[in-house]
């Protein structure tokens, strides 16, 4: 069982900040968007509650390198966005894949057209594939993947979701190497768009980067405009303003 930490002073300043009506934040100089951003946890301080310390280090790696920062218009990049905490706190629960059916026979070989055939959760996805992966790394580059230079990570990436790493030879003949992609990468750009009070997209940064409105009870006035920057800022679920 897990306890819960002390409640600090700076997040209990916090919590009563975000208590506040949104007029008090902007006189206070400070939206309720920022208020949540700085309650939000650091990705540097944030300690895995699924991931052991080892498959924290390839998640903050590879997610860095599919979504890095600095991108068209100096977008915000995975970390920047907790897009990690996201996957971290999807993969602990124990909701998250339940729904996939695995009674077989599978046949790990067959095209995606014929549906999920990978006698996995999402959870066991992740485990195996970054422990393949390591593996292969330190057989090829004597290294973690974690500790590859930038261009290493990008081309491992890329071999990966193109399986030319053999994982059979490694032990796992159920698994592909781009099964594991896939799912990392559709994890990572949920986390990267999804709304902040599932762990990711910190501060909103994503939408304000592709101008999205978020959950804006109403903006058809603007369906319409095309090539129109849009001029609102998003807001999240719970009402938070950017």
């Amino acid at each position: 069982m897990l306890l819960e930490k002390p409640t600090t002073r700076r997040k209990f300043l916090l919590g009563s900040l975000l208590a506040l009506p949104l007029s008090e934040l902007v006189l206070k100089g400070i939206t309720a968007a920022q208020a949540a951003e700085m309650a939000a946890p650091e990705l540097a301080d944030y300690r895995p509650i699924f991931f052991s310390a080892d498959e924290w280090q390839f998640i903050l790696a590879a997610t860095d390198r599919l979504i890095p920062a600095g991108g068209k218009g100096k977008a915000p990049g995975a970390l920047e966005t907790n897009v990690p905490i996201f996957i971290d706190q999807q993969l602990h629960s124990e909701a998250f894949g339940s729904e996939i059916y695995l009674q077989g026979p599978f046949n790990t070989q067959a095209p995606a057209t014929l549906g999920y055939q990978i006698p996995f959760r999402p959870q066991q996805i992740y485990q195996t594939g970054i422990k393949l992966l390591n593996q292969w790394c330190h057989d090829t580059h004597q290294k973690a993947f974690a500790a590859l230079t930038l261009e290493e990570k990008d081309a491992v990436l890329t071999q990966v979701n193109k399986n030319q790493i053999d994982f059979a030879a490694l032990g796992e003949a159920d698994l592909r190497p781009s099964h594991f992609f896939s799912q990392l990468l559709s994890d990572t750009k949920h986390g990267y768009l999804a709304d902040p009070m599932y762990g990711g997209n910190k501060g909103m940064k994503a939408w304000i980067a592709i101008g999205f409105p978020g959950a804006r009870a109403s903006f058809t006035e603007w369906v319409k405009q095309h090539n129109v920057p849009y001029p609102l800022g998003p807001v999240s679920i719970k009402g938070e303003r950017a």
